[in-house]
């Protein structure tokens, strides 16, 4: 995989206008679906039990958040990511706060069970809390830890038979037998609510146009993580509210050409 293919990618999400079904948290819905449409991708946000295997059925990707869980939306959930797998449809996973309580824990590890994950993303904690690894967590972001995130993303991949994401200030991307260091992205994505829940979302993007899920995992994060890069350059003397604005326009405006100016990768 080179910058080529991640830049090819990205014009086929631009070109097929992919629907990506979320059911994600209450924090973030905003944001995720402008970011959506700001990369060229349909969002749709149905939680509905009643609707969401019909939604899941058309979709070109599912992307379940728990960000904020009630007992309705785990139902909801589980409905569509039954209907997901049945008609192909690839599921990303995003296990917010995985590890700080055991309703969250128990959750995830029940959603894992009950339905067959395509991608999982989290930040080391959360994706070390599902495997039932040994890692520290702190409310809904990852703790401190001395563990090997590389290990981690491969061992993980390899017990739940998926690809697995892990971010944190390099990306850890594995199935398991390859494994991808992205090396894009800016500290200030942590000032903003929401920008890995969106980060999610877009790997169901790219997800919903490639079918090999590592291939489309590695690119949807360089790509995002280059957008990060340029509205952080040009938002430098400003703050949060406006890199904000100015990441949306990036997931709009980046090309090809930028991505191979600033995306940088390795595979180890």
């Amino acid at each position: 995989m080179n910058k080529k293919f991640i830049s090819a990618t990205l014009q086929k999400v631009r070109e097929k206008n992919p629907l990506v079904h979320n059911i994600t948290n209450v924090v973030v819905t905003n944001f995720t679906a402008n970011g959506l449409l700001a990369l060229g991708a349909s969002p749709v946000m149905a939680y509905a039990p009643e609707e969401v295997a019909d939604m899941a059925k058309i979709a070109g990707a599912l992307v379940l958040n728990i960000g904020t869980l009630n007992t309705i939306e785990i139902e909801s959930m589980i409905i569509a990511g039954k209907s997901a797998n049945v008609n192909g449809v690839p599921v990303i996973f995003d296990p917010v706060g995985a590890g700080a309580t055991p309703f969250r824990t128990e959750t995830a590890k029940k959603l894992m069970n009950e339905i067959r994950i395509s991608v999982i993303r989290g930040n080391a904690a959360e994706i070390a809390n599902v495997a039932g690894l040994d890692w520290e967590i702190k409310g809904v972001d990852a703790g401190e830890s001395n563990g090997n995130a590389m290990e981690l993303a491969i061992q993980t991949a390899q017990k739940l038979n998926t690809v697995v994401v892990i971010t944190g200030k390099d990306d850890v991307i594995s199935d398991g037998k390859k494994t991808f260091i992205v090396h894009n992205g800016h500290p200030i994505l942590t000032k903003v609510t929401g920008t890995g829940c969106l980060l999610t979302s877009v790997i169901g993007a790219f997800s919903a146009v490639e079918k090999d899920l590592l291939s489309a995992s590695v690119s949807a994060l360089v790509f995002y993580g280059s957008a990060a890069e340029i509205a952080a350059e040009k938002t430098a003397s400003m703050g949060p509210g406006s890199f904000q604005i100015e990441f949306l326009n990036q997931l709009y405006q980046v090309s090809g050409a930028e991505i191979e100016n600033y995306g940088y990768f390795t595979e180890q």
